[in-house]
């Protein structure tokens, strides 16, 4: 195998610690010696042994003198586990592979430095751009303290997010839903608006055999959440939290009561402050959000700039009429003035297929 193989292997491990590992990295690890994989490894859970550790627990002969294949700087402090520069010495590896640079600005170069120092040869930027895009979510939580939040919405080839009836289920189709379910499972929060919860009454849970329910937040202002709604109802089983404006405490007691977490929430514009709302989330160690909202709350989301990508979801059906479009809200005034998307991704999932982009905020103007 060659160096770019052993690295496509990382990334490969990386990938199975997703929805595990929150709010930490993912990250994967390849042991190689004499051109043969002596160890595999990946971060498997929040608190427990890092990738570089689990690789050289894998070891079933010495590492003395072997490479190290890392998605990730390794780190070089004590938090929950010991740091991995320090295995890495003892064990006596020889050449350390790293893909891509610890995005936190205090660590970031340190790891290689210390590594360098003790005589090991480090290369840096080995298929650079596949591991940063595993730690999207962490390098946006790490260097601003608040959510990588990912707007995702189904919609036919015609714009449309449901019939002029409003049926919307099913746009698309399984193999689409299930890669759905599978991005909930990788996210810590999971947004809807309260005009969703009244319109759909969704359960917002992870439908993936072994999967993680994210943390279920609801928008709204004026707590209008019904009692008997499924997210209300089951709050004692997956974390609900409300987060709204309203401070009349016997109100709240009636969510409370039912399991519901509470999140006072300034007003701005009429509607909860999402700036604020993500620093408190950020606070709280979430630290990305699958916004799974309506077209009232997408646009919000767009223009207080907390979106960081659209993942859309194209059916290739037409339904006409004057239905719902995934984002609405009054839009800008010119062509021109339109939110900005980058580095755009498009593959099949089935009969349908998904569109991602990354949003750059230059022209969208207060309306």
């Amino acid at each position: 195998m060659e160096d770019i193989q052993f690295m496509q292997l990382a990334i490969a491990l990386a990938k199975k610690g997703k929805g595990h590992v929150n709010p930490n990295p993912l990250v994967g690890a390849v042991l190689v010696k004499d051109g043969t994989i002596i160890g595999k490894g990946y971060h498997e859970q929040y608190g427990q042994l890092h990738a570089e550790r689990n690789a050289l627990k894998d070891c079933k002969v010495s590492p003395e003198g072997a490479v190290l294949y890392v998605t990730l700087e390794p780190c070089n402090h004590h938090g929950k586990t010991p740091p991995c520069t320090e295995a890495i010495i003892e064990n006596g590896i020889a050449k350390v592979v790293i893909g891509t640079l610890d995005p936190n600005p205090q660590m970031a170069g340190k790891s290689v430095k210390i590594l360098q120092e003790h005589g090991i040869e480090v290369v840096v930027g080995m298929l650079e751009e596949e591991c940063k895009d595993l730690i999207r979510v962490f390098r946006k939580y790490i260097t601003t303290g608040r959510p990588y939040v990912l707007m995702k919405y189904a919609m036919t080839m015609d714009g449309k997010i449901a019939t002029y009836t409003g049926a919307s289920k099913w746009i698309t189709g399984e193999k689409a839903r299930a890669c759905v379910q599978e991005t909930r499972n990788e996210f810590s929060g999971i947004m809807v608006g309260v005009n969703t919860v009244l319109k759909d009454d969704p359960s917002l849970t992870c439908r993936m055999e072994n999967g993680r329910n994210p943390i279920r937040i609801i928008c709204d202002t004026h707590l209008r959440t019904p009692l008997h709604a499924q997210v209300v109802q089951t709050a004692k089983e997956v974390p609900t939290w409300i987060a709204t404006a309203v401070t009349d405490t016997t109100k709240k007691a009636q969510y409370e009561n039912l399991g519901c977490r509470i999140l006072e929430v300034p007003q701005k514009d009429g509607h909860i402050d999402l700036q604020v709302l993500m620093r408190l989330l950020g606070e709280e160690n979430v630290d990305g959000i699958l916004l799974e909202g309506g077209g009232t709350l997408n646009w919000s989301a767009l223009r207080a700039e907390i979106v960081d990508a659209v993942q859309t979801y194209i059916a290739p059906k037409i339904f006409g009429g004057t239905a719902q479009s995934p984002v609405e809200g009054a839009g800008v005034a010119l062509p021109d003035e339109g939110i900005r998307l980058e580095n755009t991704r498009c593959i099949s999932c089935g009969e349908d297929y998904r569109i991602e982009s990354d949003v750059v905020y230059t022209c969208l103007q207060e309306s």
